[in-house]
């Protein structure tokens, strides 16, 4: 049972549940501007507010694309609105309280590659 505790108190594990419990109270928020405000907003725009009812026939095959196409649209309207309601101002928000990274570390990869690179070249000079 210590094991078992020790893996849930590790703050990794409660991070996550506490970004999957925020997500979907999120989705539901992001959900709603894209129904009830961007949907509208498109709907008016190319006079059509729902696609579901879009096809095609070819050689006794039905293509249904019209609900492919609400998909993906509600998808890059979420994508789009997640990306500047969210990510731009939370790194917006993290560059002015932490400013910007002086020397960022490097990845291990570079590490061991340098690392590899000068014993090549001292043992070249030997």
């Amino acid at each position: 049972m210590k094991g078992f505790r020790d893996f849930i108190l590790r703050g990794n594990v409660i991070d996550l549940a506490v970004g999957v419990v925020i997500g979907a109270a999120f989705n539901s928020v992001v959900q709603a501007l894209v129904k009830d405000v961007l949907t509208p907003f498109i709907a008016a725009l190319v006079k059509q507010p729902d696609f579901s009812k879009l096809q095609f026939t070819l050689h006794g095959s039905m293509f249904l694309y019209g609900d492919f196409l609400n998909a993906l649209i509600s998808f890059i309207i979420i994508a789009a609105t997640i990306y500047f309601f969210v990510v731009l101002p939370v790194n917006k928000m993290i560059l002015r309280f932490k400013g910007p990274a002086k020397n960022p570390a490097k990845p291990a990869e570079e590490v061991l590659l340098e690392e590899i690179r000068d014993l090549l070249r001292e043992k070249n000079t030997k």
